[in-house]
């Protein structure tokens, strides 16, 4: 198997966890559990999914060898570390400040690097296809 191979293997990964994150586990957790619980949740988990895709990122890119891959999944490994670093402690000091016009704002664009980040791991699983 090639080192490339590897390489889509990690970002389709990173695809299947994005979408059921996104449609299982987010839901759910605000649907079942109390309010507190469920903030307390999410600011365990984030840091751990931040780090997570922002090292699976590293490790495609990597093991890309193609320049436009390799250049994209660092690129969503930089959003990543920009997310976990600076967008989530804004969002928690926003949330406890009770700012929620911050907050909202803050949340609404970790959502869209987080789809644009979605995008690019599609887009480079469509060109090699």
């Amino acid at each position: 198997m090639s080192l490339n191979l590897i390489s889509l293997y990690i970002v389709a990964a990173m695809v299947g966890i994005m979408v059921f994150f996104t449609i299982a586990v987010a839901p759910t957790v605000f649907k079942v559990l109390p309010a507190e619980w469920s903030s307390k949740y999410v600011r365990s988990f984030f840091p751990k999914y931040y780090a997570f895709m922002c090292f699976a990122c590293i490790a495609s890119s990597l093991l890309a060898n193609d320049a436009l891959i390799s250049s994209l999944t660092f690129i969503c490994a930089v959003l990543f570390a920009i997310a976990q670093f600076i967008l989530t402690p804004a969002i928690n000091k926003a949330s406890d400040n009770k700012d929620k016009k911050r907050f909202g704002l803050l949340h609404g664009l970790s959502v869209v690097i987080n789809v644009l980040q979605l995008g690019i791991f599609i887009y480079v699983l469509w060109v090699t296809a």
